[in-house]
């Protein structure tokens, strides 16, 4: 929990407290003895609320374990209000010295399970309601988000059979001795067309986007330097294994970017994947060139796209690490429950 947090639930709850002396004060007692009652009483209501909201909901409400969920309501609000009993017992003797003041625990038990339980039920009520407006309200800004999306996509889209046809044309009058620039053609059309294509899905197998991956660092190959060592390793993937697409290749870019070239140690670009226990654990490294400011020119716009991608598709079953110097990079990703 955030300093902001704390500061949020701290003031919540002082609220609160000064709400209950003030509107619930007894006449019959001194104001600091109304002072000490709502304090207990506020001990035990945020003690069910932080219950309630850090496990019995997400356990069993969530999990629509409707009865397994009030019996627990009712559970914790019945141990506070017994451990209240000797509270109250000990305020009166020793705080408010009414040591002959006469004490029925079965009323006190009363007493408190009543107000315990009326604050609870409000207090988790209200913020039920308050998480699902917020989820309500950020649905609705995602779907907008899609909508506005899509249509930047429809008007950026270009007829795909021309550009085929094109990459077709220009390798036709490619001379046949080039064999290195008309595989590099043939590669580069294989990546449109997944992505024109097969990239259409919320889901695509892993090996598909495995295959996108090795053409893209093929094609990245003949660009860099060739003292620059790329290597590329991933485990044989059961086919039936599926991940969101284009979810990978960011950081893959993102390296071959910034890679740079130094005289005094191996310049290399490292790319590993790995599948295991439903665990897919995926690492990027690549060396920097010192001499070269490499934030200059960068938005980092494609790297905090990927977060947000990750955020969305992948809600609590991701993990991204990434580690940025002078001399190195690296992004170690690990998605599980795949």
């Amino acid at each position: 929990m955030n300093t902001k947090k704390i500061a949020y639930h701290l003031g919540f709850w002082l609220l609160a407290y000064v709400f209950w002396i003030f509107i619930f004060r007894n006449g019959t007692l001194v104001f600091t003895h109304s002072l000490t009652i709502q304090f207990c009483y506020l001990a035990f209501i945020s003690a069910n609320y932080y219950f309630n909201t850090a496990y019995n909901i997400p356990q069993n409400l969530n999990k629509k374990r409707y009865v397994k969920f009030g019996l627990m309501l009712l559970l914790g609000i019945a141990i506070t209000a017994v451990l209240r009993i000797p509270v109250s017992k000990l305020v009166t003797v020793h705080i408010f010295k009414l040591s002959n003041a006469p004490f029925d625990p079965l009323t006190v038990f009363a007493d408190s399970f009543v107000n315990i339980f009326f604050w609870v039920v409000f207090i988790v009520a209200a913020k039920l309601v308050t998480d699902r407006m917020r989820s309500q309200l950020y649905i609705e800004q995602i779907e907008k988000e899609k909508a506005t999306n899509e249509l930047n996509f429809l008007r950026a889209q270009f007829n795909p059979h021309f550009l085929f046809n094109s990459i077709n044309s220009i390798y036709g009058h490619i001379d046949k001795s080039n064999k290195e620039a008309r595989d590099m053609l043939l590669v580069l059309s294989e990546m449109l067309r997944y992505q024109l294509y097969e990239c259409n899905v919320e889901q695509i197998s892993l090996d598909r986007e495995i295959n996108y991956l090795r053409n893209y660092i093929t094609m990245q190959k003949g660009r860099i330097d060739e003292r620059v060592e790329v290597n590329f390793c991933a485990d044989e993937v059961d086919g039936q294994v599926t991940i969101a697409p284009l979810l990978l290749i960011t950081f893959i870019e993102n390296a071959f970017k910034y890679v740079g070239f130094n005289e005094d140690r191996p310049n290399k670009v490292d790319i590993k994947l790995r599948y295991a226990d439903d665990r897919l654990i995926f690492k990027v490294f690549n060396t920097k060139d010192g001499y070269i400011n490499h934030t200059e020119g960068s938005s980092g716009l494609g790297i905090a796209n990927t977060r947000r991608r990750l955020e969305i598709l992948y809600p609590d079953r991701h993990q991204l690490n990434i580690s940025n110097d002078d001399k190195n990079y690296e992004v170690e990703l690990i998605l599980e429950k795949l």
